[in-house]
C-alpha cells in the first residue's frame, strides 16, 4: 500500500464525542489507531499486516477487541447516523463476515458433525443493520452465522 489512509481533523472531531476518556495513562493517538483499524477493515487485510505507519499490529488489535466488546464503535456509527437528523429506516441488511479460523468449535472429533460446525476454513458471523434511507447505518447487531436470520431482525426490531 502506497497511500495509506488516515482519518483528517475534521473527521477527528466529529468522532472525539464518542470516544472513550483516558483514564489512567494516556493511550495510543487515537487517530493512529483508528485509521489503522479502518485501513484494515476497508482492504480485507489481517491484523499483523498492517502497514508499520499505523503503530504495532497489536495495539490496533487489541483497540479493536476492548471498544467492540465495550459497544463503542456501535455507538459511533449509532452517534453519526444521529446527527444527519433524519429519521426514515428503510431497510434491515445482514451481510456474513468470516470469522478466525481458529475460532471453530475444537471439541468435535475431526469428521464428526456438530449443529454450530464451522464453515470450511472458518466460522461466519452475521452482521445486522438498520440504515436509513442514504445507506448509513442506524443501529447494529451480531448474532453467529448459524443463528436464524429473523433473530437478528428481531433484536434490532
Amino acid at each position: 500500500m502506497t497511500d495509506p489512509f488516515w482519518l483528517t481533523d475534521t473527521q477527528m472531531a466529529r468522532l472525539a464525542p464518542f470516544l472513550p476518556k483516558s483514564h489512567s495513562k494516556p493511550r495510543v493517538d487515537d487517530r493512529h489507531v483508528l485509521s489503522g483499524i479502518i485501513c484494515i477493515n476497508r482492504n480485507g487485510l489481517r491484523w499483523h499486516d498492517a502497514p508499520a505507519g499505523y503503530g504495532p499490529h497489536k495495539a490496533l488489535y487489541n483497540r479493536w477487541k476492548r471498544w467492540s466488546d465495550k459497544g463503542i464503535f456501535a455507538r459511533i456509527m449509532t452517534g453519526l447516523a444521529a446527527e444527519a437528523g433524519e429519521k426514515a429506516t428503510v431497510m434491515i441488511d445482514a451481510t456474513y463476515l468470516k470469522a478466525q479460523r481458529t475460532a471453530t468449535c475444537m471439541g468435535v472429533k475431526k469428521g464428526a458433525w456438530a449443529p454450530n460446525r464451522a464453515t470450511k476454513g472458518g466460522v461466519n458471523t452475521k452482521l445486522h443493520a438498520i440504515r436509513d434511507d442514504q445507506g448509513r447505518p442506524v443501529d447494529l447487531f451480531m448474532i453467529a452465522g448459524q443463528a436464524r436470520g429473523y433473530i437478528g431482525a428481531r433484536a434490532l426490531l
